[in-house]
């Protein structure tokens, strides 16, 4: 089974807060971070977030 991140780990990847993290699970369209909701808890699977960040790249 893969290695689920959470929201703080990811924080922590992008260099900023957990706030703007959550922010983004809740946006739509391509601003939205890819994620798994179980329960109350939000997790990220790496391939998702490190695609997002490529999707990203370079955009202003």
């Amino acid at each position: 089974m893969e290695q689920l991140l959470t929201v703080q780990e990811i924080a922590d990847l992008f260099k900023v807060p957990p706030s703007w993290i959550y922010d983004r699970t809740r946006r739509r369209g391509p601003e939205r971070i890819p994620h798994v909701k179980l329960g109350r808890y939000v997790r990220f699977r790496k391939e998702e977030v490190e695609g997002f960040i490529e999707d990203h790249r370079g955009r202003k």
